[in-house]
């Protein structure tokens, strides 16, 4: 890894070459600079939080004086409980999985010595660029080198502090092995980001970690495929048969859990039927935990009928707005779906994500598996699950280690982005000699077999 200031197009061939030679390096080369990579992080936590306190003194200031919202300050602050350790414990997560790099998952005859292979490879250079987050930086190196990529990184301003000094932990540890040194390049200067997105020619695909302006303008600005997600806009359909037990506790987990995320819930779906059942209780436990809810007229008609006083101070009138909003905070959308019939309420619910939606992650709550199987397979989502909390939206909690990012894109790789999603596939064909012009119908024409062929284990 190397911090630099060079020109973009100098930093855009560096990391392409560095890519060819990293593609070739072993999976035993990968996985010990992944060890390196862990080992000095954790060597240096003291150092790397010392930077990160800078950078959160700053970050404090700049959200007093309204320059910096609340949820980018959450997302920047390292010391928070666990979140170091989660992040050593990533890179030890992807090292430990299979590699992705060389499996075949394709094999054909094509003919009497002519064999055609369709095998995994990596997808080549990276250009991420994020907001906050200082865990990334590890993350997206671990997963980059285990997948074979190189990665160009470019962090948000008030991440600066944290950036150099993870940058420097990373470089001096990456040196000591196997893996280019240019395969992981950190850029601190914003007048790149510009002049990256018009590399094109060696850059082959952008990852924009963090707020919807971040994402749009990226994809405004350039030619190279874009993968992430704009916004978070997650949503909870309770319906008529929630289980108040299962609604509470998904519900609560999904909003409160971690506010700041991506994956946290902001629209809350209530059946008609459970308004005066289900909907106060779990009202009660997210106003428990300091959530304000801006509610349509059913659903505060009916909470004001149940809840206290006090408790009914915490409920507001929702306005159209709030249905499309990823409040990123302790506030919550509550719209209710009128009753029709079971199917028909399912697909009411459908009919709004759908439309509201950002495709990252919608839960239905119900003890109906054919309501369920209804909103699984039409909600249009990255992630769509049946009685579990949004937060479950996540690489590490997927098994892949850690992510890249989530994506919401509905080509290649969708949901959180592990290995498998930094990979493409190329086709390879083994022959002795063949020519396609002695294939042909009629007399002398050789025929295509087209037989498919036995996949071994050692393969995958």
């Amino acid at each position: 890894m190397s911090l630099t200031e060079s020109p973009a197009i100098d930093i855009a061939k560096a990391a392409s070459s560095a890519s060819r030679h990293l593609a070739t390096r072993s999976e035993v080369e990968r996985n010990e600079a992944l060890t390196a990579l862990h080992d000095a992080l954790r060597a240096n936590k003291s150092l790397i939080l010392e930077a990160n306190a800078r950078d959160l003194q700053a970050a404090e200031k700049s959200v007093t004086n309204g320059s910096l919202s609340q949820s980018v300050l959450k997302r920047l602050d390292l010391s928070r409980p666990g979140k170091y350790d989660d992040m050593l414990q990533g890179i030890l997560s992807v090292r430990s999985l299979k590699d992705p790099i060389g499996k075949v998952t394709l094999r054909t005859l094509l003919d009497d010595g002519l064999s055609l292979e369709k095998v995994t490879c990596p997808i080549g250079v990276l250009l991420i660029i994020f907001e906050a987050r200082p865990e990334v930086i590890a993350n997206i190196a671990a997963l980059s080198i285990k997948s074979g990529n190189a990665a160009i990184l470019k962090g948000g301003k008030e991440s600066t502090e944290s950036f150099v000094t993870i940058a420097n932990v990373i470089s001096e540890a990456i040196s000591n092995t196997r893996v280019p040194q240019s395969s992981i390049q950190l850029v601190k200067t914003r007048a790149a980001v510009s002049e990256l997105l018009a590399q094109d020619s060696f850059i082959d695909l952008v990852i924009p970690r963090g707020s919807n302006d971040l994402v749009r303008f990226v994809k405004a600005n350039t030619k190279i495929p874009v993968l992430g997600h704009a916004d978070g806009l997650c949503s909870a359909y309770l319906h008529s048969d929630a289980n108040p037990e299962v609604a509470t506790k998904v519900v609560a987990d999904s909003k409160t859990d971690y506010p700041a995320a991506c994956n946290s819930l902001e629209t809350l779906l209530v059946h008609e039927g459970v308004l005066r059942s289900v909907l106060p209780l779990v009202a009660r436990a997210l106003i428990a935990k300091g959530v304000s809810l801006r509610c349509d007229s059913p659903s505060k008609a009916a909470l004001q009928q149940k809840l206290s006083p006090t408790e009914a101070e915490d409920l507001h009138d929702a306005c159209d707005s709030d249905f499309d909003t990823e409040f990123l905070d302790l506030t919550l959308a509550v719209k209710t779906i009128p009753s029709v019939s079971p199917i028909t309420d399912v697909e009411a619910a459908v009919s709004h994500i759908n439309a509201h939606s950002s495709k990252h992650t919608d839960v239905i709550i119900t003890e109906s598996e054919d309501a369920a199987n209804v909103f699984l397979k039409s909600v249009d989502s990255a992630g769509v699950f049946w009685n579990a909390s949004t937060r479950f939206a996540d690489g590490m909690r997927y098994g892949f280690g850690t992510e890249v990012g989530i994506s919401t894109n509905k080509i290649h790789s969708r949901g959180p982005v592990g290995l498998e999603g930094l990979t493409i596939y190329k086709y390879l064909i083994r022959g002795s000699g063949h020519r396609v012009g002695d294939y042909f119908e009629g007399e002398g024409g050789r025929r295509y077999k087209h037989q498919n062929l036995q996949i071994l284990e050692s393969d995958v």
